[in-house]
């Protein structure tokens, strides 16, 4: 089982749990930027967590055979903190960059006016820097937060194909579906969602366009959830291939129209993607 995480936060892990995803399989993440547990209060904070990701992360995980990209954003929870609105001025600079597969997480946190314009801008700048988006929907009143993602992303003209809606469950899955956009799923250890929910979800809306991570950060998570799905499918009657396209196909299809994946290091030839005609969210 080859597997690559779409959505997981390595900053906040350690080296031993490098070392487990890779001796299970995990041979490619995407980091998305978010938020760190304690409030930033100015924009250079942010530029040298942005440095991180691009740099000494993914130089920690190559030391475990691990390829990693990043998305880069300011998140849903400090677009709220005035302090933090200059760094929709600093992403241009950083969203030009080699390893950057993705505007992210950008979306909602409490739906506020501020997050509502923090959103509109960085789809702006997916749609300028030809890049995906990966959405990040309320942990609260989730229903009601995915309608609201969804109008923004129709009103921003960025195309569905290239926007992932993420953190979804059993109640927000069909309008992500319906809608075009990819749908994203965090399985957690008690929270979100289990492997045994995910493989229901599979069974009744199938593998295309959807996208399974382990999201883990600081909080009780586990990297290898990912895996386990993978299992869980396995042992519900899904194939191998399945597995192969939830698992891997899938997360290199999204994030492949940016034209910036490589998963060289992987000794696989996905980094084709950059040239194909999924490349600007065709399909």
């Amino acid at each position: 089982m080859r597997v690559f995480d779409p959505h997981i936060h390595m900053t906040s892990r350690t080296t031993d749990d490098y070392r487990r995803m890779a001796a299970n399989g995990v041979r490619a993440v995407v980091e998305p930027a978010f938020w760190l547990g304690q409030p930033r209060t100015s924009p250079g904070s942010f530029a040298d967590y942005f440095d991180s990701l691009l740099g000494w992360e993914p130089y920690r995980a190559s030391q475990f055979g691990v390829r990693h990209h990043a998305t880069l954003a300011l998140n849903p929870k400090e677009a709220n903190d005035p302090r933090c609105k200059g760094v929709l001025d600093l992403l241009p600079r950083y969203l030009d960059k080699d390893g950057v597969v993705a505007v992210g997480e950008i979306g909602y946190d409490s739906m506020t006016p501020a997050e509502d314009e923090a959103f509109a801008a960085q789809l702006e700048l997916a749609v300028r820097f030809e890049l995906p988006a990966l959405v990040h929907t309320p942990h609260r009143d989730k229903a009601a937060g995915t309608r609201r993602t969804l109008d923004v992303v129709a009103a921003s003209g960025i195309a569905p194909g290239l926007v992932a809606v993420d953190h979804l469950n059993e109640v927000t899955v069909a309008p992500v579906r319906e809608s075009g956009c990819w749908a994203g799923f965090s399985i957690y250890p008690e929270t979100k969602m289990s492997p045994p929910r995910m493989v229901e979800i599979l069974k009744e809306y199938g593998t295309e366009r959807m996208l399974v991570n382990s999201a883990a950060d600081w909080g009780h998570s586990d990297p290898l959830l990912t895996v386990e799905t993978g299992r869980a499918m396995l042992a519900a009657g899904f194939t191998a291939d399945d597995v192969d396209r939830v698992l891997w196909r899938n997360p290199v299809e999204f994030y492949g129209q940016s034209g910036r994946l490589d998963l060289s290091e992987t000794g696989t030839p996905e980094s084709a993607y950059a040239g194909s005609s999924i490349a600007r969210g065709g399909s």
